[in-house]
């Protein structure tokens, strides 16, 4: 296994015998490109660095780890030991995760690195498992999909999510799994919560915005100051349309307002017709031309 001999590498010789077996040991990445005796880690600038802290900075650097960007978002890799993360990774490779992924994964989450296998990991993995129904051989394809879940609490995070998202009629586990899963790692009182509370607020009732988010589970994902609220505004004020329009067709709010939804309102309202809104917003540049065309042939007609 690639990241085991690479760690073991470090963690076993000088300086001098890796730069000596460099050239055998099969590399994880293609940084860094120089020998590892000859690393900037290893001038004299960065003499009070001890070599225990240099092997760590290096190993995360050679599986292509951001280690200066993980040890900003993760302090605690100071202190933690090589060893203890050169278990962490055996353990994700045992699930299926591969080299290529941990560059990706560590670099959106690197308190995977601090985290302990026995009280953090192996719970995720029979939560995926038991309560998602994940079989083994889909591990990897959901932790690239959503990597906050190897650093998320089960019983105070991920239980609770997946509870409140079945009882408001989230039956798919397959959906959720693999598609929808940032949903189980949204906080339920400050993310989702609020969210359909700012459905309802608009005029909706509880089931119609409860079917919304079931239509376009996206909706629980856009920041309620930078999506909902300018958005809203736009279609209220300046496009004018009725409320049933958004009830049928949640995706308004996954469209740009300043690329998509503003320039085809303007386009649709300067040729004096009006469209429907997925019409207005899903069809393609050429798609929609032809729709203005139709209607300036018959601007009476409602498309």
């Amino acid at each position: 296994m690639a990241a085991t001999t690479a760690m073991t590498t470090f963690n076993s010789y000088s300086p001098q015998e890796q730069a000596q077996e460099s050239t055998d040991t099969p590399q994880l990445s293609k940084k860094p490109k120089t020998l590892l005796h000859k690393h900037p880690l290893y001038t004299p600038t960065h003499s009070k660095l001890s070599l225990q802290f240099k092997e760590k900075i290096l190993c995360l650097e050679v599986m292509g780890i951001d280690s200066g960007k993980a040890l900003s978002l993760n302090p605690s890799i100071h202190s933690t030991s090589l060893d203890s993360i050169h278990s962490i990774i055996t353990f994700l490779r045992s699930k299926g995760i591969q080299q290529k992924d941990l560059p990706r994964i560590i670099g959106m989450c690197p308190q995977i690195l601090t985290s302990t296998i026995t009280n953090d990991l192996i719970p995720i993995f029979n939560f995926l498992s038991h309560d998602l129904k994940i079989p083994d051989h889909n591990f990897r394809r959901v932790i690239n999909k959503c990597p906050r879940l190897l650093v998320s609490s089960v019983e105070n995070q991920l239980k609770p999510a997946l509870f409140y998202l079945q009882r408001l009629g989230f039956r798919d586990l397959g959906a959720l799994a693999y598609q929808d899963c940032v949903l189980l790692v949204s906080n339920v009182e400050n993310t989702l919560i609020p969210k359909l509370d700012y459905l309802i607020g608009l005029g909706f009732s509880k089931r119609e915005a409860i079917e919304m988010v079931l239509r376009c589970p996206g909706l629980f994902t856009f920041s309620l100051e930078n999506n909902f609220k300018p958005k809203f505004e736009y279609f209220e004020k300046e496009m004018m349309r009725d409320l049933s329009e958004l009830k049928d067709f949640p995706q308004y709010f996954a469209f740009s307002l300043e690329k998509r939804i503003k320039p085809r309102h303007l386009e649709a309202l300067e040729c004096g017709i009006k469209i429907p809104l997925p019409l207005l917003l899903k069809t393609t540049d050429e798609e929609f031309a032809d729709l203005l065309k139709q209607g300036d042939n018959n601007k009476s007609r409602y498309l």
